[in-house]
Protein backbone atom coordinates (compact mmCIF):
# COMPACT_ATOMS: atom_id res chain seq x y z
CA UNK A 1 0.00 0.00 0.00
CA UNK A 2 1.29 3.61 -0.56
CA UNK A 3 0.21 6.87 -2.54
CA UNK A 4 0.73 5.73 -5.86
CA UNK A 5 -2.19 3.55 -5.41
CA UNK A 6 -4.66 6.60 -4.73
CA UNK A 7 -3.71 7.33 -8.33
CA UNK A 8 -4.16 4.12 -9.54
CA UNK A 9 -7.86 3.56 -7.64
CA UNK A 10 -10.77 3.42 -9.89
CA UNK A 11 -12.81 5.12 -7.47
CA UNK A 12 -10.18 8.55 -7.72
CA UNK A 13 -11.33 8.27 -11.80
CA UNK A 14 -14.65 8.52 -10.56
CA UNK A 15 -14.82 10.63 -8.01
CA UNK A 16 -13.01 13.19 -10.50
CA UNK A 17 -15.27 12.18 -13.55
CA UNK A 18 -18.53 13.06 -11.60
CA UNK A 19 -16.95 16.60 -10.84
CA UNK A 20 -16.28 17.13 -14.48
CA UNK A 21 -19.93 16.09 -15.60
CA UNK A 22 -21.70 17.74 -12.62
CA UNK A 23 -19.39 21.10 -12.11
CA UNK A 24 -20.44 20.82 -8.90
CA UNK A 25 -23.83 21.74 -9.18
CA UNK A 26 -26.85 20.02 -10.19
CA UNK A 27 -29.76 18.71 -8.39
CA UNK A 28 -28.95 16.55 -5.38
CA UNK A 29 -30.56 13.73 -3.71
CA UNK A 30 -30.46 12.21 -0.41
CA UNK A 31 -29.30 9.14 -2.53
CA UNK A 32 -27.10 10.86 -4.21
CA UNK A 33 -25.86 12.28 -1.29
CA UNK A 34 -25.27 8.73 -0.15
CA UNK A 35 -23.36 7.52 -3.12
CA UNK A 36 -20.55 10.64 -3.18
CA UNK A 37 -19.65 10.44 0.53
CA UNK A 38 -19.56 6.11 -0.57
CA UNK A 39 -17.06 6.79 -3.52
CA UNK A 40 -15.21 9.33 -1.41
CA UNK A 41 -14.43 6.95 1.43
CA UNK A 42 -14.00 4.07 -0.52
CA UNK A 43 -11.26 5.95 -2.19
CA UNK A 44 -9.80 6.48 1.45
CA UNK A 45 -9.91 2.40 2.14
CA UNK A 46 -6.38 2.79 1.05
CA UNK A 47 -5.49 4.04 4.81
CA UNK A 48 -6.75 0.61 5.92
CA UNK A 49 -3.77 -1.12 5.12
CA UNK A 50 -1.25 1.12 7.38
CA UNK A 51 -3.58 0.94 9.97
CA UNK A 52 -3.94 -3.34 9.60
CA UNK A 53 0.48 -3.50 9.72
CA UNK A 54 -0.12 -0.96 13.30
CA UNK A 55 -2.26 -4.33 14.59
CA UNK A 56 -0.34 -7.08 13.57
CA UNK A 57 2.83 -5.15 14.94
CA UNK A 58 0.87 -5.32 18.20
CA UNK A 59 1.12 -1.05 17.59
CA UNK A 60 -2.31 -1.18 19.73
CA UNK A 61 -2.43 2.67 21.08
CA UNK A 62 -1.36 3.85 17.14
CA UNK A 63 -3.99 1.25 15.46
CA UNK A 64 -6.51 2.36 18.16
CA UNK A 65 -5.85 5.97 17.66
CA UNK A 66 -5.70 5.53 14.04
CA UNK A 67 -8.62 3.60 13.53
CA UNK A 68 -11.01 6.35 15.48
CA UNK A 69 -9.23 8.85 13.47
CA UNK A 70 -9.82 7.80 10.23
CA UNK A 71 -13.46 6.65 11.21
CA UNK A 72 -14.31 10.31 12.29
CA UNK A 73 -12.30 11.48 9.02
CA UNK A 74 -15.26 9.20 6.81
CA UNK A 75 -18.07 10.15 8.81
CA UNK A 76 -17.43 13.59 7.90
CA UNK A 77 -17.30 13.04 4.80
CA UNK A 78 -20.20 11.27 4.50
CA UNK A 79 -22.11 14.29 6.67
CA UNK A 80 -21.20 17.02 4.24
CA UNK A 81 -22.59 14.94 1.23
CA UNK A 82 -25.74 14.73 3.31
CA UNK A 83 -26.01 17.86 5.37
CA UNK A 84 -25.08 19.87 2.71
CA UNK A 85 -26.54 18.48 -0.63
CA UNK A 86 -28.37 20.71 -2.43
CA UNK A 87 -32.10 19.88 -2.67
CA UNK A 88 -33.66 22.83 -5.09
CA UNK A 89 -31.86 22.12 -7.92
CA UNK A 90 -32.41 25.67 -8.83
CA UNK A 91 -30.02 27.62 -7.53
CA UNK A 92 -26.30 27.75 -9.11
CA UNK A 93 -23.90 26.68 -6.30
CA UNK A 94 -21.25 29.14 -7.46
CA UNK A 95 -24.18 31.69 -7.16
CA UNK A 96 -25.12 30.78 -3.25
CA UNK A 97 -23.65 32.26 0.20
CA UNK A 98 -20.57 30.25 1.98
CA UNK A 99 -22.71 28.03 4.00
CA UNK A 100 -20.73 28.81 7.39
CA UNK A 101 -21.18 25.58 8.84
CA UNK A 102 -18.77 24.13 6.25
CA UNK A 103 -15.51 25.58 7.91
CA UNK A 104 -15.69 23.74 10.99
CA UNK A 105 -15.99 20.53 9.01
CA UNK A 106 -12.94 21.69 7.36
CA UNK A 107 -11.27 22.15 10.02
CA UNK A 108 -12.21 18.99 11.20
CA UNK A 109 -11.42 17.16 8.48
CA UNK A 110 -7.80 18.93 8.30
CA UNK A 111 -7.32 17.88 11.76
CA UNK A 112 -8.03 14.19 11.47
CA UNK A 113 -5.82 14.33 8.28
CA UNK A 114 -3.10 15.98 10.85
CA UNK A 115 -3.62 13.28 12.96
CA UNK A 116 -3.58 10.23 10.44
CA UNK A 117 -0.13 11.70 9.29
CA UNK A 118 1.09 12.09 13.05
CA UNK A 119 -0.03 8.33 13.72
CA UNK A 120 0.86 6.68 10.39
CA UNK A 121 3.49 9.06 8.70
CA UNK A 122 3.97 10.05 5.19
CA UNK A 123 1.47 7.56 3.88
CA UNK A 124 -1.38 9.91 5.66
CA UNK A 125 -0.51 13.02 3.55
CA UNK A 126 -3.06 12.56 0.25
CA UNK A 127 -5.46 12.79 2.56
CA UNK A 128 -5.34 16.22 2.37
CA UNK A 129 -6.80 15.89 -1.03
CA UNK A 130 -10.27 15.25 0.88
CA UNK A 131 -10.07 18.83 2.47
CA UNK A 132 -10.11 20.39 -0.90
CA UNK A 133 -12.92 17.76 -2.77
CA UNK A 134 -14.97 18.59 -0.08
CA UNK A 135 -14.94 22.25 -0.30
CA UNK A 136 -15.09 22.03 -4.27
CA UNK A 137 -18.62 19.93 -3.92
CA UNK A 138 -19.98 22.26 -1.27
CA UNK A 139 -18.43 25.49 -1.83
CA UNK A 140 -18.95 28.53 -4.58
CA UNK A 141 -15.92 28.92 -7.15
CA UNK A 142 -13.52 31.10 -5.38
CA UNK A 143 -14.02 30.10 -1.67
CA UNK A 144 -13.38 26.60 -2.92
CA UNK A 145 -10.40 27.50 -4.95
CA UNK A 146 -8.89 29.28 -2.18
CA UNK A 147 -9.10 25.88 0.21
CA UNK A 148 -8.06 24.18 -3.02
CA UNK A 149 -4.97 26.33 -3.41
CA UNK A 150 -3.73 25.99 0.43
CA UNK A 151 -4.39 22.13 0.61
CA UNK A 152 -1.80 22.23 -2.54
CA UNK A 153 0.74 24.51 -1.03
CA UNK A 154 0.09 22.42 2.41
CA UNK A 155 1.29 19.17 0.36
CA UNK A 156 4.19 20.74 -1.48
CA UNK A 157 5.64 22.65 2.18
CA UNK A 158 4.53 19.73 4.93
CA UNK A 159 7.26 17.45 3.37
CA UNK A 160 10.45 20.98 2.72
CA UNK A 161 9.17 21.29 6.94
CA UNK A 162 8.81 17.72 8.11
CA UNK A 163 11.19 15.39 6.53
CA UNK A 164 9.94 12.44 7.93
CA UNK A 165 6.29 13.31 5.68
CA UNK A 166 8.40 13.05 2.38
CA UNK A 167 8.21 10.38 -0.29
CA UNK A 168 5.31 11.29 -2.12
CA UNK A 169 5.38 11.91 -4.91
CA UNK A 170 5.12 15.52 -5.61
CA UNK A 171 2.08 16.05 -8.67
CA UNK A 172 0.41 14.32 -6.14
CA UNK A 173 -0.32 17.53 -4.64
CA UNK A 174 -2.12 19.46 -7.88
CA UNK A 175 -4.86 16.95 -7.37
CA UNK A 176 -7.25 19.41 -5.46
CA UNK A 177 -6.12 22.07 -8.25
CA UNK A 178 -6.62 20.23 -11.05
CA UNK A 179 -9.56 18.66 -9.66
CA UNK A 180 -10.62 23.11 -9.35
CA UNK A 181 -9.93 23.42 -12.32
CA UNK A 182 -11.63 20.69 -14.07
CA UNK A 183 -15.16 21.77 -11.72
CA UNK A 184 -14.90 25.40 -13.24
CA UNK A 185 -14.63 23.69 -17.02
CA UNK A 186 -18.25 22.01 -15.71
CA UNK A 187 -19.24 24.79 -14.48
CA UNK A 188 -18.43 26.88 -17.82
CA UNK A 189 -20.07 24.16 -19.89
CA UNK A 190 -22.89 24.16 -18.05
CA UNK A 191 -23.28 27.83 -18.52
CA UNK A 192 -22.77 27.81 -22.37
CA UNK A 193 -25.39 25.25 -22.24
CA UNK A 194 -28.10 27.09 -20.30
CA UNK A 195 -27.11 29.98 -22.56
CA UNK A 196 -27.57 28.18 -25.38
CA UNK A 197 -31.25 26.78 -24.39
CA UNK A 198 -32.29 30.92 -23.62
CA UNK A 199 -30.97 31.32 -27.21
CA UNK A 200 -32.90 28.75 -28.11
CA UNK A 201 -35.78 29.33 -26.83
CA UNK A 202 -35.99 33.17 -27.47
CA UNK A 203 -35.60 32.29 -31.28
CA UNK A 204 -38.62 29.66 -30.96
CA UNK A 205 -40.72 32.84 -29.33
CA UNK A 206 -39.49 35.37 -32.20
CA UNK A 207 -39.75 32.61 -34.62
CA UNK A 208 -43.91 31.98 -33.19
CA UNK A 209 -44.28 35.31 -33.44
CA UNK A 210 -43.69 36.05 -36.86
CA UNK A 211 -45.95 32.99 -37.78
CA UNK A 212 -48.81 34.35 -36.12
CA UNK A 213 -47.81 37.38 -37.62
CA UNK A 214 -47.88 36.27 -41.08
CA UNK A 215 -51.16 33.76 -41.17
CA UNK A 216 -53.01 36.79 -39.65
CA UNK A 217 -51.69 38.89 -42.31
CA UNK A 218 -52.61 36.17 -44.74
CA UNK A 219 -55.77 35.70 -43.62
CA UNK A 220 -57.07 38.67 -42.92
CA UNK A 221 -55.73 40.63 -45.82
CA UNK A 222 -57.06 37.99 -48.12
CA UNK A 223 -60.49 37.55 -46.59
CA UNK A 224 -61.10 41.46 -46.11
CA UNK A 225 -59.95 42.25 -49.44
CA UNK A 226 -62.38 39.50 -50.67
CA UNK A 227 -65.25 41.23 -48.59
CA UNK A 228 -64.59 44.87 -49.66
CA UNK A 229 -64.95 43.55 -53.31
CA UNK A 230 -68.01 41.65 -52.76
CA UNK A 231 -69.79 44.10 -50.74
CA UNK A 232 -68.97 46.73 -53.24
CA UNK A 233 -70.85 44.15 -55.85
CA UNK A 234 -73.63 43.97 -53.58
CA UNK A 235 -74.51 47.90 -53.18
CA UNK A 236 -74.24 47.90 -57.13
CA UNK A 237 -76.53 44.83 -57.58
CA UNK A 238 -79.15 45.78 -54.87
CA UNK A 239 -81.15 48.16 -57.08
CA UNK A 240 -80.44 45.54 -59.78
CA UNK A 241 -80.77 42.30 -59.06
CA UNK A 242 -81.79 41.59 -55.08
CA UNK A 243 -81.19 37.84 -54.90
CA UNK A 244 -78.24 38.11 -55.97
CA UNK A 245 -77.06 40.80 -53.96
CA UNK A 246 -78.50 38.81 -50.55
CA UNK A 247 -76.71 35.99 -51.78
CA UNK A 248 -73.22 38.19 -52.11
CA UNK A 249 -74.01 39.32 -48.66
CA UNK A 250 -74.39 35.93 -47.43
CA UNK A 251 -70.95 35.42 -48.69
CA UNK A 252 -69.61 38.23 -46.88
CA UNK A 253 -70.59 37.16 -43.63
CA UNK A 254 -69.51 33.61 -44.17
CA UNK A 255 -66.46 34.81 -45.07
CA UNK A 256 -65.99 37.11 -41.90
CA UNK A 257 -66.88 33.90 -39.68
CA UNK A 258 -64.27 32.10 -41.49
CA UNK A 259 -61.61 34.86 -41.04
CA UNK A 260 -62.43 34.79 -37.24
CA UNK A 261 -61.84 31.46 -37.18
CA UNK A 262 -58.94 31.55 -38.81
CA UNK A 263 -57.23 33.78 -36.76
CA UNK A 264 -58.62 31.78 -33.65
CA UNK A 265 -57.17 28.89 -35.42
CA UNK A 266 -53.48 30.67 -35.97
CA UNK A 267 -52.86 31.82 -32.62
CA UNK A 268 -53.79 28.67 -31.43
CA UNK A 269 -51.70 26.76 -33.71
CA UNK A 270 -53.79 24.68 -35.51
CA UNK A 271 -54.77 26.75 -39.01
CA UNK A 272 -53.88 24.21 -41.93
CA UNK A 273 -54.06 25.66 -45.31
CA UNK A 274 -54.51 23.49 -48.82
CA UNK A 275 -53.78 23.93 -52.28
CA UNK A 276 -57.48 22.62 -53.16
CA UNK A 277 -59.01 24.93 -50.54
CA UNK A 278 -57.40 28.04 -51.59
CA UNK A 279 -58.03 27.63 -55.38
CA UNK A 280 -61.39 26.94 -54.64
CA UNK A 281 -61.60 30.27 -52.67
CA UNK A 282 -59.65 31.98 -55.27
CA UNK A 283 -62.28 30.93 -58.08
CA UNK A 284 -65.04 32.79 -56.15
CA UNK A 285 -63.31 35.65 -55.08
CA UNK A 286 -61.50 36.30 -58.99
CA UNK A 287 -65.05 36.02 -60.11
CA UNK A 288 -66.72 38.76 -57.53
CA UNK A 289 -63.53 41.03 -58.80
CA UNK A 290 -64.76 40.40 -62.39
CA UNK A 291 -61.43 39.06 -63.52
CA UNK A 292 -61.87 35.61 -65.30
CA UNK A 293 -59.55 32.79 -64.04
CA UNK A 294 -57.60 30.11 -65.56
CA UNK A 295 -57.29 27.77 -62.71
CA UNK A 296 -55.77 24.08 -62.86
CA UNK A 297 -59.10 21.45 -62.96
CA UNK A 298 -56.45 18.72 -61.45
CA UNK A 299 -53.80 18.93 -58.75
CA UNK A 300 -50.42 17.28 -59.27
CA UNK A 301 -49.58 14.96 -55.93
CA UNK A 302 -47.40 17.31 -53.98
CA UNK A 303 -45.91 17.31 -50.47
CA UNK A 304 -45.96 20.97 -50.71
CA UNK A 305 -49.94 21.98 -50.94
CA UNK A 306 -50.11 23.99 -47.59
CA UNK A 307 -46.75 26.44 -48.83
CA UNK A 308 -48.65 26.71 -52.32
CA UNK A 309 -51.47 27.29 -50.75
CA UNK A 310 -50.48 30.51 -48.66
CA UNK A 311 -48.56 31.67 -52.01
CA UNK A 312 -51.92 31.22 -54.04
CA UNK A 313 -54.23 33.29 -51.42
CA UNK A 314 -51.06 36.34 -50.96
CA UNK A 315 -50.44 36.30 -55.04
CA UNK A 316 -54.40 36.39 -55.23
CA UNK A 317 -54.39 38.57 -52.95
CA UNK A 318 -52.79 41.33 -54.74
CA UNK A 319 -53.87 40.90 -57.87
CA UNK A 320 -57.43 41.67 -56.38
CA UNK A 321 -56.32 44.59 -54.70
CA UNK A 322 -53.58 45.98 -56.96
CA UNK A 323 -53.19 45.03 -60.27
CA UNK A 324 -57.01 45.85 -62.23
CA UNK A 325 -56.27 43.07 -64.22
CA UNK A 326 -58.81 41.51 -66.21
CA UNK A 327 -57.10 37.79 -66.49
CA UNK A 328 -55.65 35.99 -63.92
CA UNK A 329 -53.49 32.19 -64.53
CA UNK A 330 -52.50 29.81 -61.77
CA UNK A 331 -49.76 26.97 -62.82
CA UNK A 332 -49.07 24.37 -60.43
CA UNK A 333 -46.70 21.35 -60.47
CA UNK A 334 -45.22 19.14 -57.68
CA UNK A 335 -42.46 21.58 -57.28
CA UNK A 336 -44.13 25.21 -58.37
CA UNK A 337 -47.21 27.33 -58.44
CA UNK A 338 -46.81 30.11 -60.35
CA UNK A 339 -49.91 33.05 -60.21
CA UNK A 340 -49.92 35.21 -63.22
CA UNK A 341 -52.09 38.28 -64.23
CA UNK A 342 -52.43 41.09 -66.70
CA UNK A 343 -52.26 44.06 -64.80
CA UNK A 344 -50.55 47.44 -64.35
CA UNK A 345 -47.18 45.34 -62.93
CA UNK A 346 -45.38 45.43 -59.68
CA UNK A 347 -45.28 49.13 -58.48
CA UNK A 348 -45.24 48.90 -55.05
CA UNK A 349 -46.68 45.58 -54.22
CA UNK A 350 -42.69 44.40 -54.05
CA UNK A 351 -42.21 45.97 -50.60
CA UNK A 352 -45.45 44.53 -48.57
CA UNK A 353 -45.14 42.94 -46.21
CA UNK A 354 -47.41 40.13 -47.51
CA UNK A 355 -44.92 39.61 -49.84
CA UNK A 356 -41.88 39.75 -47.33
CA UNK A 357 -43.60 37.22 -45.22
CA UNK A 358 -44.31 34.98 -47.97
CA UNK A 359 -40.63 34.88 -49.02
CA UNK A 360 -40.00 33.84 -45.51
CA UNK A 361 -42.29 31.04 -45.58
CA UNK A 362 -40.96 30.20 -49.09
CA UNK A 363 -37.46 30.52 -47.90
CA UNK A 364 -38.02 28.27 -44.40
CA UNK A 365 -39.55 25.48 -46.59
CA UNK A 366 -36.35 25.25 -48.70
CA UNK A 367 -37.74 27.38 -51.70
CA UNK A 368 -37.25 30.62 -53.56
CA UNK A 369 -40.04 33.00 -54.58
CA UNK A 370 -39.31 35.06 -57.60
CA UNK A 371 -41.27 38.13 -58.86
CA UNK A 372 -41.39 39.33 -62.33
CA UNK A 373 -43.25 42.28 -64.07
CA UNK A 374 -44.06 41.91 -67.82
CA UNK A 375 -46.98 42.34 -69.25
CA UNK A 376 -48.14 42.12 -65.39
CA UNK A 377 -46.77 40.44 -62.62
CA UNK A 378 -46.03 37.01 -62.22
CA UNK A 379 -45.44 35.23 -58.96
CA UNK A 380 -43.36 32.26 -59.23
CA UNK A 381 -42.58 29.54 -55.74
CA UNK A 382 -40.28 26.67 -56.38
CA UNK A 383 -38.92 23.79 -54.11
CA UNK A 384 -36.76 21.11 -54.20
CA UNK A 385 -37.55 18.32 -55.55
Amino acid sequence: MGVKSVLRGGAASELLDRVVRDGGIGANTRRRGWFNGFMSVIWLSYMLGPIIQRWQDADQPTASLATTTLLAYAVLIVGSFIVFRRTDGTTRLAERPVDRRMWPVLAGMAACSAGLMALLGAVALPTLIFVGVIAIFHMPSRESGYVACTVTLAMLLVPVVLPRLSGMPFYVSFVPALIWLARQLGLRGERLAELARRQQAELAIVEERNRVARDVHDILGHSLTVITVKTELAQRLIDVDLIRAKAEMADVERLAREALAGVRDTVGGLREVSLRGELANARTALAAADIAAALPDALPDTRNSELFGWVLREAVTNVIRHSAARHCTVTVTETSIEVADDGRGLGTVDSGSGLSGLRERVRAAGGTLTLSSEGGVRVRATVPE
